[in-house]
């Protein structure tokens, strides 16, 4: 009864499909269900503008599959992956080679004025230069100032290198408070210290100051120092600021005139600058013959051969000068130079960039004699990067800027790749608690090179720093805007 009963089933449905198909016409056609095409929204100008100008200038590009891969010369896969970013920076960061370890300089602003005003040396500031230490095992720290800026608040203040303060606004420095009362006001007291023996304490001085916008002066001290019967010129110079190469020209002339025998030129706290203000100085201290190599430069390899093809592979190279060029300010200026044979040089870890290259493009030509500790280890430039039209006009709907590392530098031997920084040739650190004006002849790293200088074998030098048990907490340098970098003239391709 029950396979009668399924074999019945089974009939009527064969018979009930057979009805629909006879009364189905031949020229039905079954009408697709429509669907609504995906649309790519454009991205945004900021985003388009960092994607682009990476691709083009950056010189790790092809480190990056990002912005490489194949995939994104078709718009709408371009689109929708700059999409998936809201925040340019994060856009930025992500399209940089292992950032932050091994790309830390290239940066991004969404206003030009900062980069204006960094390349400037422009910044609100009370004018002074400073470390923090710890003391012993405590939370407690102390500053000691390294230099003070020409004009500055601190200047007027009476505030000098070598001071040391504990507290700000009546309340003693510590490793978790430094940051608010240092950095957050642009008004506040300093309390300064005494070192007796072992002891820091509070010897009852303090200075008010307020922040200003400044430009500083790179040129912190320049003078003759008269050392049996040689005249020694001594220069302080802490950044490649290109608004005052003639000042730096007219203290050659000073040398020149005074009829110098050595130069120390002293960049312990330079932390680099302009390319064009390096390729000034080394030509004022070695020569002015423009047949003569300095500097190499490599862009990546789309770039580099547009940059070929268009002006020649001596594009690729920079010779000594003769004349610094004229400026919106300034008219053409011949080199002051002083030929010389050997350089003395005071470096440290805040020597970078500009300043690295200054001295390893001058070793092929001179000898370079160096005391301090290892240079940071920099040799690679950023140019600034705007939203350009075809016609060389900045897209007025972004004000994004970029500073991107566009090209690594190596001197006349082609050697760059100094990741560890340049070794000194005798090893000393600065006397952080123990500094003396610059130009003191018992200044710590000053009286070393006037050592090597008069002949005398180099000893042990004792640390006051050391005596009573320092650990260093904060380095100013490293809290300046875009410290320790160098960059080059604007790229635009063709």
């Amino acid at each position: 009864m029950e396979n009668t009963f399924k074999y019945f089933t089974r009939t009527a449905s064969l018979l009930m499909l057979m009805i629909v198909l006879i009364n189905c016409k031949k020229d039905d056609v079954v009408t697709p269900v429509p669907t609504t095409p995906v649309v790519i929204k454009e991205a945004t100008d900021v985003n388009k503008f960092i994607y682009n100008g990476l691709k083009d200038y950056y010189l790790w590009v092809d480190q990056i599959p990002n912005l490489t891969a194949q995939k994104y010369t078709v718009k709408d896969s371009l689109n929708a992956f700059l999409n998936t970013y809201t925040d340019p920076n994060n856009l930025f960061t992500s399209l940089l080679y292992k950032y932050p370890t091994i790309d830390k300089w290239s940066f991004i602003v969404d206003d030009s004025k900062v980069i204006d005003n960094w390349i400037q040396g422009i910044s609100e500031t009370m004018g002074f230069d400073f470390m923090l230490a710890q003391i012993g095992t405590s939370d407690n720290v102390f500053g000691f100032v390294r230099y003070v800026y020409k004009g500055s608040p601190a200047e007027k203040a009476g505030i000098k290198r070598g001071d040391l303060f504990m507290q700000v606004d009546d309340q003693q420095l510590t490793i978790s408070n430094y940051e608010a009362l240092l950095f957050t006001n642009i008004t506040y007291k300093l309390s300064f210290a005494t070192i007796t023996g072992n002891v820091i304490s509070l010897n009852g001085k303090s200075a008010t100051m307020t922040a200003v916008q400044m430009q500083e002066n790179p040129i912190q001290l320049d003078t003759v120092l008269n050392i049996n019967n040689l005249k020694i010129g001594y220069l302080v110079y802490n950044g490649f600021n290109s608004d005052f190469d003639i000042q730096l020209n007219d203290v050659f002339k000073k040398f020149k005139d005074a009829g110098i025998n050595n130069l120390i030129l002293d960049l312990r706290y330079n932390g680099g600058g302009s390319v064009q203000t390096a390729i000034y100085l080394a030509s004022m201290i070695y020569g002015t013959n423009t047949s003569k190599v300095f500097i190499k430069s490599q862009y990546n390899a789309g770039l580099q051969a547009e940059i070929v093809n268009a002006d020649g592979a001596a594009s690729l190279i920079d010779n000594f000068t003769d004349k610094i060029l004229k400026t919106t300010t300034t008219p053409e200026t011949p080199i002051n130079t002083l030929n010389i044979s050997k350089l003395y040089v005071i470096t440290s870890d805040n020597t970078a960039s500009a300043s690295e290259l200054l001295i390893n493009g001058l070793k092929p030509y001179l000898q370079v004699y160096s005391v301090g500790i290892n240079t940071a280890g920099k040799y690679v430039a950023s140019s600034t990067i705007k939203d350009w039209d075809a016609d060389g006009n900045v897209n007025p709907n972004n004000p994004w800027v970029m500073q991107p590392i566009v090209v690594k530098i190596s001197n006349s031997a082609g050697v760059t790749d100094f990741v560890n920084g340049l070794a000194p040739d005798f090893s000393v650190e600065e006397d952080i608690a123990n500094l003396m004006p610059f130009g003191d002849q018992n200044e710590t790293l000053l009286k070393a090179i006037l050592n090597n200088i008069k002949g005398l074998p180099q000893s042990s030098v004792a640390l006051k720093s050391v005596k009573i048990g320092l650990n260093k907490v904060f380095d100013y340098q490293s809290n300046r805007p875009f410290s320790k970098q160098m960059y080059i003239n604007q790229l635009k391709k063709n």
